[in-house]
This record gives C-alpha cells, sequence and structure tokens, in this order.
C-alpha cells in the first residue's frame, strides 16, 4: 500500500478522532471540541497572534449534489456575516492545489469558550451582564434580519459567550437535514415561536412539507396552498434566507429571545411543554389565550380547532413570573412574547427600549447588506458545486475588524 503524499507546502497533517486533518502551519495545536452529522470542530491556536480559534472541517463535503449544495450554502452564509455579535470567518482554505483535487475544505471562526446555555447552568447572571447579553443578542438578530435572514432555532447553546462577556449568535443549522426535525424537536421546542407550532400543527399531522412560498400562519391566504417543494426554504430549515424575511417571520427569532432573556431572569426555562402541543399550552398559560380575531387570521383548520377547543386563560402578570427582574425588563420581555407576532417588537425597535438606555449608540448597531439568496433555485451537478465553492475558497479577503477583535478572545 502506497503511502499518502506529503502536505502541501504551508500545511502539515494530524490525525483527530480517526480523521486526518491537513490545515495550514500558522494553526498549531489542534485540539478536538466537538463533532456533529457534518462536521467536527478543533481549537487551535494562530500563531501569528497567540488568538484561539475554532476550525471546522466538513465531513466529505463532495459525496452528493445535496451534501456539495449544503457546504456552499454554509460557507456563502458565513462569508457574508460581518458583525461582532455574529460569528463569521476569519479564515478559509483547503489543501488541495487544484480543482481536479478539490475534495475537503476548512472553516476558521472565533473561538468563543462556552454558550450561554452551560454559562446559566453554572451561574446566576447579574442584571448587568443579563442586560448586555440580550443588548449583543438583539444587534445581531437586527443584523441578520437586515440581510432577509432567519435563525428561527435560537437557543442557548447557539449563543457563544467568552470570558469578556462578549456573544456572537452561532449554528444556523444550515444543515435542514432530516424530517424527524418536523416532529423530533425536543431540546429547541421550548424556545419555539406559537406560530411555528402553529404550523407543525397543520403539516406534522397531514405529513406535509411547508411549502416554498408558504406565508406564516397569521397572513396565509384562503384557497389551495402551493404543492410541496424539496427546496430549501421549508419549516425543517433553521436560517430561512431571503424569502423568510419577505414573507414576515423575523418574529419567530425575537421571541426565542424573549424566552432565553426570561430564562436568564429566573434561572428556569419559561415555557417547557413535553410536545408541541403542550408546548402552546404552556405558552397561554402566561400570554393568556387570544382573542376570536387572531384565531379567525389563522388558515390551518387544525391550528384554528385546536386554538377554539382551549379554555379560556387570562394573561398572567409578568412581574409575578419574572421575580426579581427589573420594571424596565419586564416591559421589554411583555413587548417580546407577544402571542401575535403581528404585534411583537422587532430587534431594531427593541434595541432603542429603555432597559438599554446605559448601552445604546446606534452607531454600533450596523445594519447588513441584503444576502443573495439565489443560489437556493440552483440544481447543479456536482462539479458544478465544487467548482463554485472552489471559487468562493479561493475569493476569501480575511476580515481585518474581526481579526483584531478576536485577538482577545480567549476560552474559559
Amino acid at each position: 500500500m502506497s503511502s499518502p503524499p506529503p502536505a502541501r507546502r504551508g500545511f502539515y497533517r494530524q490525525e483527530v478522532t480517526r480523521t486526518a486533518w491537513e490545515v495550514r502551519a500558522v494553526y498549531q495545536d489542534l485540539q478536538p471540541v466537538g463533532s456533529g452529522a457534518y462536521g467536527a470542530v478543533c481549537s487551535a491556536v494562530d500563531s501569528r497572534t497567540g488568538a484561539k480559534v475554532a476550525i471546522k472541517k466538513l465531513y466529505r463535503p463532495f459525496q452528493s449534489e445535496l451534501y456539495a449544495k449544503r457546504a456552499y450554502r454554509e460557507l456563502r452564509l458565513l462569508k457574508h456575516m460581518r458583525h461582532e455579535n455574529v460569528i463569521g470567518l476569519l479564515d478559509v482554505f483547503t489543501p488541495d492545489e487544484t480543482l481536479d483535487d478539490f475534495t475537503d475544505f476548512y472553516l476558521v471562526m472565533p473561538f468563543m469558550g462556552t454558550d450561554l446555555g452551560k454559562l446559566m447552568k453554572h451561574e446566576k447572571l447579574s442584571e448587568d451582564r443579563i442586560q448586555f447579553l440580550v443588548y449583543q443578542m438583539l444587534k445581531g438578530l437586527k443584523y441578520i434580519h437586515a440581510a432577509g435572514i432567519i435563525h428561527r432555532d435560537l437557543k442557548p447553546s447557539n449563543l457563544a459567550v467568552n470570558e469578556d462577556c462578549e456573544l456572537k449568535i452561532l449554528d444556523f443549522g444550515l444543515a435542514r437535514q432530516a424530517d424527524s426535525e418536523m416532529t423530533g424537536y425536543v431540546v429547541t421546542r421550548w424556545y419555539r415561536a406559537p406560530e411555528v407550532i402553529l404550523n407543525w400543527t397543520r403539516y406534522t399531522q397531514t405529513g406535509e412539507k411547508l411549502p416554498r412560498d408558504a406565508e406564516p400562519p397569521w397572513r396565509q391566504p384562503p384557497g389551495p396552498h402551493p404543492p410541496a417543494s424539496n427546496s430549501s426554504w421549508e419549516v425543517r430549515g433553521r436560517l430561512l434566507p431571503g424569502k423568510a424575511a419577505e414573507l414576515g417571520w423575523e418574529p419567530v427569532d425575537i421571541w426565542s429571545a424573549g424566552c432565553i432573556m426570561a430564562e436568564m431572569i429566573t434561572g428556569k426555562t419559561l415555557f417547557k411543554g413535553s410536545d408541541h402541543l403542550d408546548q402552546l399550552k404552556e405558552i397561554m398559560k402566561v400570554t393568556g389565550t387570544p382573542p376570536a380575531e387572531f384565531v379567525q387570521r389563522l388558515q390551518s383548520a387544525d391550528a384554528k380547532n385546536y386554538m377554539k377547543g382551549l379554555p379560556e386563560l387570562e394573561k398572567k402578570d409578568f412581574a409575578s413570573i419574572l421575580t426579581n427582574a427589573s420594571p424596565l425588563a419586564v416591559n421589554l420581555l411583555e413587548k417580546m412574547l407577544v402571542l401575535d407576532a403581528e404585534r411583537r417588537v422587532t430587534a431594531a425597535e427593541a434595541l432603542t427600549h429603555p432597559y438599554f438606555e446605559s448601552l445604546q449608540d446606534t452607531e454600533d448597531e450596523p445594519t447588513a447588506q441584503k444576502y443573495d439568496e439565489s443560489f437556493d433555485d440552483m440544481d447543479h451537478t456536482l462539479d458544478e458545486w465544487k467548482r463554485v465553492t472552489y471559487k468562493e475558497v479561493l475569493s476569501f479577503k480575511p476580515p481585518r475588524q474581526l481579526g483584531t477583535k478576536v485577538s482577545k478572545e480567549t476560552a474559559l
């Protein structure tokens, strides 16, 4: 058996958890951090700055057209993100010297050290820290919403935090991998907006996928729905570019952010349903059952009938649930956790709330350029996906500002 060719000049090889990595020589001390269905992450030290970084290697990104499209989507979305509160790329590279040899690429991102979920398990957060973390979360949401992107799976484990209490939104759930995500979601259920659950009420019971052009349940027009589509814009998807924002799905992220803020204050999950219908019941124990006008706007007969069958519940006083929270924090949450998504505050509006008066800096709240989602509808061959991905890798320009920022970010 012949030995593999030597590593490319400026690169070195190392086996990490039985997987061969070939990375740029500037990234030293590879240490496994975690792995998932589609890739693995190692920490490393950038020898040029001494900064700790996270390097992600995708598993066999070109094994099929579906995997290749997923890899391309992740690369383009991460390249688009240029905000201190949203994870973005510091570097992307391939050890393969030609397009013909191109089989792997690596994504280099800031290493943050921990996430909000782990942080909350280990300590009670002070009001000042909660205020600062929520402010950063909303700044990140304002940015991605301006880009036409909806996260749709915001939860504490998707909020990375470093030792300086700096926060970045991450894990946009780009994989959209399995049908089970429509019915088998467990942890993220607790942060799901009611309008998302109401859509699931219909689509999971019938086994349909959410049509590509489906509108939120409060805006969906009467009449026959478009046929189910296998396109990337489906309810299974977590990060939804372009079309989702046009149709008004941004409030789902605000709901999740409100649930997370309440959990920071109380130390407990606010709505802890055992399944998606029980989740709705838990929500309405706090928000109260909606008026008939809201129910009438629902276009799903299943959702409408379910809502009509619920006992009438009064809205609870948020201050009684959020003990020890300041009146301003309670007031903000009452605007974020509104059952009717059309009346829910936006990220940009929330940032102007008096709760953040000591932090507000409009010059420090940039918005993104619109994200071009046209590739979502492309049907490429595997060779074409490799070609466009290779081009994206080679065209990457490191962000100087983010590069400076990350030098301060160390593991907890």
